[in-house]
């Protein structure tokens, strides 16, 4: 017979049965405030004063005024969000790609409750706990289910971070190279670093130089021979008149920022080819990516499994990570971080990623797939109500866009402002060609939704 098995302290205390009703008492109280969030509902005058006296504090205290006048009461209803002034709206960016589940979610909340037991805020350098093996494991073996190599799971508390790192790791095995390709209209971040590899020149500006960058066109599909052609005599120009230069090729498979635009596997692998023949390694950012198409990594969707040397994710897996192959791993020291991350956000992602793989989310039939074509088909519908006023629909799975406005920046950002107040919650992406833009939090999210926010969509172009 097998001994039964040893268990600590800590196990002990998460199976006590006054723990285990404790926390589901709380998640039945939960649930019954969560179904008085039922619609959208504008702002309670009595708490319309002290919130916008909030507001301008706020903005105060950090620098400068918030993008939206969002501060947000604690507490939502799924896809329907709750804010401090008592108006409730749609949240189809959700925090720009943060809340994959929604808000007040049960089983995110009851993590947070498991999370709350454990013996620290945040997890780093020296101590980790046992639910940071847990997460890397389950990471990896998804990353590398359709043939993938990445060995390795580093954890950090920001997409930019683990861009960073990805970063640090490529150029510590590539040394003397020290340029980086990326493509026209990228974004990476706002580090000093990664600023200078974002395609936005606003986001340099006063800043000194710290990187050598040289970009490459993105993929056209409206001419999709001539733009692989294009891309490819621009990258050989690069690599000819700087031999050797190049450690990598920072690769977003879905330009995010720059408006949701998929590239091809057939684009990525004519680069990937010729970025072999020279050693230079591919870095694919999934930071906005993961889990939005119909495969948990882009690098599945678009087959290119065999190539990925370092991959970063972030966003919807609230602790984000640089994944990297074996003969990527660094000498000690150059990675090393004070915080990995929060122990709520490792109990968060664990439920997020495992819920995700274990239920029918991916695959051409998957929920993924099926949102998005119910979304895509309402705009469509749109678009043949009002003729000329929008174009599109565009982006893939739970990244969606339209362009309002012939892409004008000024009459784009004031309609996702006029959105806002009537109730939905989206944001802008591109700037010479601004679309609206929409990350859908897909385990949250019905077909029912979609319709009201289209419905609302549809009105406020109307009034615009």
């Amino acid at each position: 017979m097998c001994s039964k098995m040893k268990r600590t302290i800590s196990d002990e205390l998460a199976s006590d049965p006054r723990v285990i009703q404790a926390k589901r008492q709380l998640l039945d109280v939960l649930v019954e405030y969560q179904e008085r969030i039922k619609g959208i509902r504008p702002p309670d005058p009595d708490l319309r004063v002290p919130y916008d006296a909030f507001l301008k504090e706020f903005g105060d205290l950090r620098g400068g005024a918030l993008f939206f006048p969002y501060l947000g009461s604690g507490l939502g209803n799924g896809v329907l969000v709750e804010l401090a002034d008592g108006s409730v709206k749609y949240d189809f960016i959700s925090g720009i790609g943060v809340h994959h589940w929604g808000h007040s979610h049960p089983a995110i909340v009851e993590a947070l409750l498991n999370a709350a037991m454990r013996d620290t805020v945040m997890q780093g350098n020296l101590q980790q706990n046992v639910e940071s093996v847990s997460l890397a494991r389950t990471i990896l073996s998804a990353a590398n289910r359709k043939g993938a190599e990445l060995g390795h799971c580093f954890f950090s508390t920001s997409g930019a971070m683990a861009n960073e790192n990805a970063l640090k790791i490529i150029f510590q095995k590539k040394y003397p190279a020290d340029r980086i390709l990326a493509f026209e209209g990228c974004f990476m971040g706002r580090t000093l670093a990664l600023s200078q590899i974002t395609d936005k020149a606003a986001y340099r500006e006063c800043l000194p130089p710290s990187l050598s960058v040289d970009y490459v066109p993105f993929f056209d599909p409206a001419r999709p021979d001539e733009s692989i052609r294009a891309a490819l005599d621009c990258l050989e120009r690069y690599l000819a008149r700087y031999p050797g230069k190049h450690a990598a090729m920072c690769i977003e498979l879905v330009l995010g920022e720059g408006g949701f635009h998929p590239g091809t596997r057939d684009f990525f692998l004519s680069l990937i080819e010729v970025l072999r023949q020279h050693q230079v390694a591919i870095m694919v950012d999934e930071i906005q990516t993961f889990s939005r198409t119909t495969e948990l990594f882009a690098y599945q969707y678009f087959g290119l499994d065999d190539y990925v040397d370092v991959v970063t994710i972030g966003k919807s897996s609230q602790v984000c990570a640089t994944l990297f192959r074996d003969e990527f791993k660094p000498r000690p020291g150059l990675l090393s971080q004070t915080f990995t991350g929060s122990t709520s956000a490792l109990f968060a992602a664990e439920v997020i990623i495992r819920g995700l793989i274990e239920r029918d989310f991916f695959g051409p039939d998957g929920r993924i797939a099926k949102l998005h074509d119910h979304f895509e088909t309402r705009l469509k519908q749109i678009q043949e109500r009002l003729p000329g006023l929008i174009a599109g629909p565009f982006g893939i799975g739970a990244m969606i866009a339209f362009t309002p406005f012939n892409g004008d920046h000024e009459k784009v950002v004031k309609f996702v402002h006029a959105l806002f107040d009537a109730g939905v919650i989206s944001f802008y992406a591109g700037s010479d060609l601004s679309r609206v833009r929409f990350l859908l939090p897909v385990a949250a999210v019905t077909f029912d939704d979609i319709d009201a926010v289209c419905a609302i969509l549809e009105r406020t172009l109307r009034s615009a």
